[in-house]
Parts: structure tokens; C-alpha cells; sequence
């Protein structure tokens, strides 16, 4: 609410200022009294030449083997030096670490008379100078979107927090510059982009949050820093503008956050002639541009930070000492990084003896500078804590953060016949180039999650035989998957493309198969020939994680495209150049965050369940997968294969869903049929099986049947009926050989079964006795005979009719029968080692002794998948039949296979799903709620899906591993201690086990 009411008055505010211009004063000079009290204090305390070193930050580093400023001036010793002798002001942190540059700041600051002002250059983050510190987004990349200013300001707040938890009172941000100019080679990414009105929008945003949050801004780089062809680094850059023209643009977004209470402006090393043209001489020493121009028209009364006075757009002209000098006579308040301290002192005191400034000027700056200090809290300093720095440093709220800013950002330039998001997967070939990368990328790793993707690297200087293999290869797919990876975003290294980078695109551009996504500088386009041949150009802004999983999302329409170009590339890509693409509801992978829960908080309660069931050999280990809102924001492996063995689960092992079967395969099947009005839920057995026509299931409803109440038995040996009283195998039943007679493997290369023997189960079924008594009996086998049902219907295959109308069409391409013809046996979890039937350790073969009596294949059991591509098809069911942009079932047949079928005789099930009894059983999670429902399978797997909070719960272990005869996961309630402890993060109820 209180975010809210912020955002409100920026906007009110913003309004305020393109209308009125009604200037704000800022903040750090409305001082409480105690705090006005220390400022005085210390400002008496203070000579005149102390005053003047007040007004002095000098440059620090916590690592200076890496420095980039110098290890002489930046060593910690000189520095300390500077400290005790001169008195300076005021320190800028550069390259380093956060726990040296806490040690460093505290050691700073004991020795310091007066409080240091400390100040980062941070614009996207701590990250932008140390290390292990969050990384935001580049400007550039915030200036794509559409909007959502709210989450610039959250970027502020939480970069606020972090800066003061370091210890630093300043930030060198926002850059207010607008970037029109493609060949800027200092500004170009850094500015948020070539509209004056979105950058001092979006500028103002990412002010209002640091300094709501007691953060010191310093807007930069005044007055406008945007259309330079020079780096103020190393040269003196020329602005040839008039006044008009510099008024009605670059000054435009100054000028508003001017007028909304901005604490601190930057003076930038320009020569502009139209504000003073004066030789060489840089804005930062110009009276008329610090003084008349900021002060007196725009009325600042802030901070007035100088550019870094060693860059070479000042001391070409002008001498260490007299520049910094005549900076302050132009009018700044603080000279940054003055490069000899005692020689600008002197400098200065002479200015003050020739009246070029006078003693009260240097006592109003320093007294404001006091101010500063004052309200960013150092009246009552306290040293940094060292204590959980790190973590401090890197909260999840940071990371949730820098994903919505990147979705958001993410721009669409080129999608030709709307091509994206890939829609129907079963129809295409994929491959995922990654161009500049050694190993298999994040990209390429999230693409994957969606479907079967081949995956490429090609480095930044690949050799001949990469190419030619790469050439050999690409011929065989149908879409083409390209990430270019730019390592670089500057203009000076050509935007990261190497020429043997620039060729290879080439080739793949000319396929007409590829589809692109840049992870770089948007300018990159211009070094592309012809990228209208692309199918598809994504623009990602830049290289990082983020960019990288959630471009590969909205390929797959996981998540929607928003972004718009923020500055004109080309005249084939100008500024706003963009396109829309919708959700496809398929799953978005995510972090606990995003759904409402704390990521420290649920993992560390599914971390204690799941290694609890392993420690107490509930299980050899398991993968736990959920979801909310269609959002995966858990997933996780624990444990081994097996509890002797070394080989550790993985994400992606396959499992034996056992029963979970009935749901993910012959419910399936038969919702379709019932969609398509060819299955009654109301006929009767022998309607859709003529074979039972004369047995006592043929007027049994499929209705009671599929709700476990139609009087079947619960399950048949079926093994034990081929077996003789001396526990030799009947007459064609099973040999130990294989041949065209014995083809199908029931076990490894030791039991082989007859081709025709699934007719005696058939007959078996058929002529079984119903159960005495009406009332709810758990039953498998109806569900043996589903996939006849199917064929009898459809002339279809069971396997063949779920693979090609579900499973490949969704990406669920793990999901099989027998995958041994298709994985190896190291990506498939064991099952039990059996003592009683098969005598061999089952892997890779169906665990349930009828499922593998019918080859593997059953509507009972026999289906393998992993966690993900299982939760994809529990995630169409929870979105009531839709998924990946294709609605495959109706909303009114979802609700009545998942709706109570018989409440008024107490049962519980829907159409073959379980759902949460009317007095808790353990069956289904305790807090789940009525509308909920799924299934768990015998050897230790359970779906669970629950409507009311949008949650989707994938389980998978090998619970019977070595025996069934362990029920520990059950009496433990492993499964459903999870997905209650997901109830609790959400509010509901108390998760325990």
C-alpha cells in the first residue's frame, strides 16, 4: 500500500513538473533538529582548511591488483594518509569486494575526524564496482519497457537498502542523458534510452526509490552527455547544440527531476559552446553552466557532484589542483576523485586570497555537505556489521526483481507468420545454436525444458571443423534456435561479435530456418547483414542469466513479449520498433518469490522432509517439481538411485509413475473421447468392450467403474494363474528364451512372455467375481482395459493416440512406455528388486507384475516420464484442459471428471482421480481443498492439483527400492507434508509431519 501511495505521487508529481515546473527542494535540507544540531556542531568544530577538504571525495579501492584507477592513488595506505592529514570529505568506492570494502570503510572511517560521505558509481547495482553483489539491469534494457515504472522504483529501494547496509551514503545514478547518438561510446547502454519523456519517467522512478529510502542520488551526466561521438574519459567531447535545442532535450529530464526534490547532479568533462564558449574549457569548470544554467534557471539546490577529475576531458586542458579550483568557483559543491589532494587545497586557498570564491561560499558548501551527511545518517554513525554481509547483500526480493524487470524488457523485432511463440512442438526439429559460448548455455538449458532441443555451441573463434560439423548438422531441423552471446556491450569492442561470429550467422541467417535472439547491445544489428532473412529477432539487451532463461520463456510463450526498441538502431529498426506476443499458459519457471513465498523459508521445509525420508529410508531419493499460478518455483532432486550406489538423482531421471499412470494416460485418453462425445461416462462396459457382452460386467457404467464402485475386484495375480502348483510356468505362458513365439521381454533377458497371453489376462478380468458388496474397492482393472477401449474407438493405438494428440504436441516427451527402447539405464530410477516373480533387480521395466505380463504397456501402469513433463500434463488439467495457446480438453469435461462423483454415499473419488476425503485420511494433503484433486503411485510418485490456490505438486521416488514391503513414505506422510508445507507459506493452516 505504502509503494503504492509513492508511485501515486511520482505520477502526480511528474505531472506537476511537465505542466508547472514547481521545484522541490530536496530532502537532505529539511533536517530534524538533533540532526541540525550535529551539523552545526561539526561545522564549528571545523578550520577553514578542513572546510575546504569536506568538499574533496577521494578514490578507494578494496582490491587493487584489479584497480582500473591507479595502484599508487587508490592504495588504502595512501588513502589513509589523505584521511588523517587533509581531512578529506569523502571516499568513492571502485573495484573490490563487499567484506574488504566494509573492513576498509570501517578502518576509513575511525580514522576520519568527521564522518566520511561515501559513494559508489552503481547504476545497475554494488555489482557495477565489486563483486558478489546484485547486478540490475543496464538502463538501456529498463528503457524497453512499456511502463511498469513501479518495478524501477522497487530496483531503487532494493539498491537503497543494499548501499546503506554496505555502508555507502551516494549513488553516481540515474543517468538522466538522453542517448540519441548510436555512436556514443560512453553513454549508449547506460542511458535509458532516446526519448526525453521515458528517460526522465523512468529516471525519475529509479531516483524517487534510492532516495525514499534514504539513499543520496546524483543524476549525471549534466547537462547532457547523450549525443557525444568522444569518450570524456579520454578526450574533451564537443556538443555543438544550440540552447534551444539542448533546452527542449537534453535538458529536459534534469529539468524534471530538478523539479521532484533531486538530491545530488553531476557535472559532466563537456565542451558546449551554446552555454560557454570559452576554449577547451569543460562544463564542469564553466560558471555558466554550474551556476546560471543549474542553480539560477533550473534552481537546484542540491548536491553538485564534479565528473571524476582525472578524466582527460578536464586535465587535457587544465592542471591537477587549478582544475579542481576553478570547479569550485564554476559552483560544485564536491570534487570527486581529485587526484592530488594537498595541491588542490593550496589551489583553492589561493582562489579564496584572489577572490575568485570566497571563505562563505566554501562554508555554505560545506555546511551543505554536512547536511548530507546528517540526513543519510552519519550523526550517528555506526561501523558496518560483517556479519551475514553477503546474504544481506543478495536478498531474493533483488532477484525477483531483476527477473520481472528482464520479462518485462524483453523486446520482439522480427516474427514473421507470428512464428513465435512456438506453438505446435510435435511439428518441428529443433536445434539451439549458441554462438560465442564453450559449453551448453542457460539459454539452451531453458529451451530445453519445453521440448527435446539439440544443442550447439559454436565459440566466439571456432575452428573449421566446428563449422563444417555445425554446416553437416543444421540441415536436418526445421527451426533453428540462435543466441548470439555478446561478452561485450561496448561499441569500442564492436559489441562483442567476433568476425568468425558475424560469418557463422551469416550462414545460419541464409538457411531461412533461424530464428534470433541478441544478447547484447541493441546498436549490434547494425553489424548484421540483411537480418531481415531471420524468421525471428529477439532482442535481449544484454548477457546474464536472466536474459537468457526468460528468452528462451517467451519463445515458448511462457511468458508474453512487451518491450519496444528505446532508441532507433537503424531505419530498419527505429525507436519503438516492437512486437506483441501472447501467454501461451504454458509452464514459466520461477523463483518462490514470484507465487508469494519466501525461497529461504520452503526450501529449507522441503529440504527437511525430503532428507528426512531419505535418512529414515522412506526412499533412496526423490525430484519434488511445484508450480503455482502456472509458475514452476521449485524444483529439485535429493538422494541417490539407490542407497549403496553412487549414482545421485537428477532433475530430469525418469520414474515408473505406477498408478499415477491412470491419470496421465487412460484419464487422459478418455477425457478426450468423452470431449468428443465417443465415451459415455453413463453407457455401460460392453458398449465400448463387446467382449464382456456375456459376462457380469456388461451393464456395469462406466461412471461407477471409473469411481472405484462398480463392484471389481482390487487387482488379480496374474502371474500366479501362469504358474503350476510345483512353481513351474503353464503352457504358453513364459520361457526363458526369446523367439517370434516368446517375444516380449517381461525381465531383462531372462523371462520372456507369450504373444498372445494378454488375452488370458483379458479372459481373466472377465470372468473374475464381483465383489459381494456395493460400496468404494480401489480396482485396477478397468484400467487394464483402457487401452483397448481406445482402440476399439478410435483405431488408434493406446500409446500411439496419447504421443500424438498429447505428450509430443505439449513437449511431454519423456513421457513413454518401455523407455529402455529410448534412454539409458542412467537416466531411469530403479525400482524394487524382485524376489517372487522376476528374480532380478527391475530397471527400466515396469515394477507392476500385470503391466509387464502386457509388455509394459497398460492403462494401469507402465508409464515413465519425468517430473517436468508429468507436471505438464497435470498443469493442462489445472488449467481446465488448456495448454501451450491449444485448448485439448473442454472446461465442462475437466470439471466432471474432477468433481465429486457420489458424495451422498460418502465416496470420494472423481472420474478416476482421487480427491481429498470428507474427514482427513492422509490420502491428499491435509490443508487441500475440496475442489482439489490427483492420484499417487505404488512405487512412491503422487501428482496433486489443487484448483482454489493454483497449485500443481509433481512427487517422484522409488519408494520399493529394495522391497515394496517399505511403507515409511506413507506412514511418514512424506508427499503430503510437502505440498502442506506450500499451504503454509501461502497462510493456510500448519504444515507438519
Amino acid at each position: 500500500m505504502k509503494k503504492a501511495i509513492l508511485l501515486l505521487l511520482i505520477s502526480i508529481a511528474f505531472i506537476q513538473t511537465k505542466t508547472t515546473h514547481a521545484q522541490t527542494k530536496p530532502e537532505f535540507l529539511r533536517l530534524n533538529a538533533p540532526q541540525q544540531a550535529w551539523v552545526d556542531s561539526v561545522f564549528q568544530s571545523l578550520t577553514p582548511d578542513e572546510r575546504i577538504a569536506q568538499l574533496i571525495m577521494v578514490a578507494a579501492t578494496s582490491d587493487v591488483k584489479r584497480s582500473l584507477i591507479g595502484t599508487e592513488r587508490s592504495n588504502p595506505d595512501y588513502v589513509r594518509k589523505l584521511i588523517q592529514e587533509n581531512k578529506v570529505g569523502g571516499v568513492v568506492f571502485f573495484q573490490g569486494g563487499p567484506v574488504p570494502q566494509a573492513r576498509l570503510t570501517n578502518e576509513f572511517q575511525a580514522l576520519s575526524k568527521v564522518p566520511l560521505l561515501v559513494a559508489m558509481d552503481a547504476e545497475w547495482g554494488l555489482a557495477m564496482r565489486i563483486d558478489s553483489t546484485v547486478r540490475y539491469p543496464y538502463q538501456m534494457t529498463l528503457g524497453a519497457m512499456q511502463g511498469h515504472d513501479d518495478l524501477i522504483f522497487d530496483m531503487g529501494a532494493q539498491l537503497a537498502r543494499q548501499a546503506k547496509r554496505l555502508g555507502v551514503h551516494v549513488n553516481f545514478a540515474p543517468v538522466a542523458d538522453v542517448n540519441n547518438n548510436p555512436n556514443n561510446p560512453v553513454i549508449n547502454f547506460r542511458s535509458f534510452g532516446e526519448n526525453k519523456y521515458r528517460v526522465a519517467e523512468k529516471a525519475l522512478a529509479y531516483m524517487k526509490g534510492m532516495q525514499y529510502n534514504g539513499l543520496l542520488t546524483s543524476a549525471k551526466h549534466f547537462p547532457g552527455h547523450g549525443d557525444t561521438g568522444t569518450d570524456s574519459h579520454y578526450d574533451l567531447p564537443l556538443i555543438p547544440k544550440t540552447l534551444a535545442q539542448l533546452d527542449s532535450l537534453e535538458l529536459y529530464p534534469f529539468r524534471v527531476l530538478v523539479d521532484n526534490g533531486l538530491a545530488g547532479t553531476m557535472i559532466a568533462h563537456l565542451s558546449i559552446p551554446a552555454l560557454d564558449n570559452t576554449p577547451n574549457l569543460p562544463s564542469t569548470l564553466s560558471k555558466p553552466i554550474v551556476t546560471k544554467l543549474l542553480q539560477d534557471d533550473l534552481g537546484f539546490k542540491g548536491l553538485i557532484f564534479s565528473d571524476a577529475m582525472n578524466m582527460k576531458g578536464v586535465t587535457k586542458y587544465f592542471s591537477d589542483g587549478k582544475a579542481d579550483a576553478m570547479g569550485l568557483e564554476a559552483g560544485m559543491d564536491l570534487l570527486e576523485f581529485t587526484e592530488d589532494v594537498p595541491k588542490a587545497i593550496a589551489e583553492i586557498k589561493k582562489s579564496i586570497a584572489a577572490g575568485d570564491i570566497t571563505q562563505a561560499d566554501i562554508n555554505a558548501r560545506c555546511y551543505k555537505v554536512l547536511q548530507a551527511k546528517a540526513w543519510a545518517g552519519l550523526d550517528n554513525f555506526q561501523p558496518i556489521k560483517l556479519e551475514n554481509l553477503y546474504e544481506d547483500l543478495n536478498p531474493a526480493a533483488a532477484d525477483l526483481t531483476n527477473r520481472l524487470l528482464t520479462e518485462k524488457a524483453l523486446t520482439v523485432l522480427k516474427n514473421d507468420s507470428n512464428l513465435l511463440p512456438l506453438r505446435r512442438l510435435d511439428s518441428l526439429k529443433i536445434a539451439a545454436i549458441s554462438l560465442g559460448a564453450d559449453s551448453i548455455t542457460t539459454f539452451q538449458k531453458t529451451l530445453n525444458l519445453y521440448t527435446t532441443i539439440d544443442a550447439y555451441s559454436i565459440p566466439t573463434k571456432p575452428s573449421a571443423s566446428q563449422l563444417a560439423a555445425l554446416d553437416a548438422k543444421i540441415k536436418e531441423y526445421d527451426l533453428l534456435l540462435v543466441g548470439v552471446h555478446q561478452y561485450s556491450i561496448s561499441p569500442r569492442t564492436n559489441f562483442g561479435m567476433t568476425p568468425e561470429m558475424t560469418a557463422t550467422l551469416d550462414k545460419l541467417l541464409a538457411t531461412g530456418k533461424a530464428a534470433v535472439t541478441l544478447f547484447g547491445n541493441p546498436y549490434v544489428l547494425n553489424k548484421i547483414d540483411r537480418p531481415e532473412r531471420a524468421k525471428a529477432i529477439v532482442m535481449a539487451y544484454q548477457l546474464t542469466p536472466y536474459t537468457e532463461d526468460l528468452s528462451a520463456q517467451l519463445i515458448f510463450g511462457a511468458i508474453p513479449a512487451e518491450g519496444r526498441l528505446p532508441v532507433t538502431v537503424n531505419a530498419q529498426f527505429p525507436y519503438g520498433t516492437g512486437l506483441s506476443t501472447p501467454d501461451l499458459k504454458r509452464l514459466k519457471y520461477t523463483i518462490p518469490e514470484e507465487v508469494g513465498l519466501d525461497s529461504k523459508w520452503i526450501t529449507f521445509k522441503i529440504d527437511s522432509i525430503a532428507n528426512y525420508a531419505i535418512a529414515q529410508k522412506a526412499t533412496p531419493g526423490c525430484v519434488v517439481q511445484l508450480a503455482k499460478d502456472g509458475k514452476v518455483f521449485f524444483r529439485k532432486a535429493y538422494g541417490k538411485h539407490t542407497y549403496e550406489g553412487n549414482e545421485p538423482v537428477k532433475i530430469n531421471d525418469l520414474y515408473d509413475f505406477a498408478s499415477v499412470t491412470k491419470v496421465t494416460a487412460s484419464t487422459l485418453a478418455l477425457l478426450s473421447l468423452y470431449d468428443q462425445k465417443k465415451f459415455d461416462l453413463d453407457a455401460t462396459m460392453k458398449d465400448y468392450l463387446p467382449f464382456l457382452k456375456k459376462s457380469n460386467k456388461a451393464d456395469l457404467p462406466w461412471r461407477k467403474v471409473l469411481t472405484h464402485s462398480a463392484r471389481l475386484k482390487s487387482w488379480i495375480q496374474f502371474w500366479r494363474e501362469a504358474q503350476k502348483p510345483d512353481g513351474s510356468w503353464k503352457k504358453n505362458s513364459f520361457s526363458t528364451t526369446k523367439s517370434d513365439k516368446y517375444p516380449t521381454s517381461v525381465v531383462g533377458d531372462s523371462l520372456f512372455i507369450h504373444k498372445n497371453y494378454k488375452n488370458v489376462i483379458y479372459k481373466s478380468i472377465k470372468d473374475s467375481p464381483l465383489n459381494p458388496e456395493e460400496g468404494y474397492v480401489y480396482s485396477d482393472l478397468s484400467f487394464i482395459l483402457y487401452p483397448q477401449v481406445v482402440k476399439n474407438i478410435t483405431g488408434v493405438d493406446f500409446e500411439d493416440y496419447l504421443k500424438e494428440n498429447y505428450y509430443e504436441p505439449i513437449g511431454a516427451n519423456s513421457l513413454t512406455f518401455n523407455p529402455k527402447r529410448f534412454y539409458k539405464l542412467d537416466q531411469i530410477v530403479p525400482s524394487e528388486r524382485d524376489t517372487f516373480f522376476r528374480m532380478a533387480q527391475l530397471h527400466g521395466q515396469v515394477h507392476d507384475e500385470g503391466a509387464a505380463m502386457l509388455g509394459g504397456l497398460s492403462g494401469h501402469a507402465g508409464l515413465f516420464g519425468n517430473a517436468n513433463d508429468l507436471m505438464k500434463i497435470m498443469q493442462m488439467y489445472l488449467q481446465n484442459g488448456y495448454y501451450g495457446g491449444k485448448q485439448y480438453i473442454s472446461r465442462d469435461a475437466m470439471f466432471e471428471f474432477t468433481r465429486y462423483q457420489f458424495p451422498e454415499l460418502g465416496s470420494r473419488r472423481g472420474i478416476a482421480f482421487d480427491k481429498p476425503s470428507f474427514q482427513y485420511t492422509g490420502n491428499a494433503p491435509r490443508y487441500a481443498s475440496p475442489a482439489s484433486f490427483g492420484h499417487t503411485g505404488y512405487t512412491g510418485i503422487m501428482v496433486w492439483m489443487d484448483p482454489a490456490y493454483d497449485l500443481d505438486f509433481v512427487f517422484l521416488s522409488n519408494r520399493v527400492y529394495p522391497t515394496r514391503e517399505n511403507t515409511r513414505l506413507y506412514t511418514l506422510n512424506i508427499r503430503t507434508s510437502i505440498m502442506d508445507a506450500v499451504y503454509e507459506g501461502l497462510g493456510r493452516g500448519k504444515a507438519g509431519m
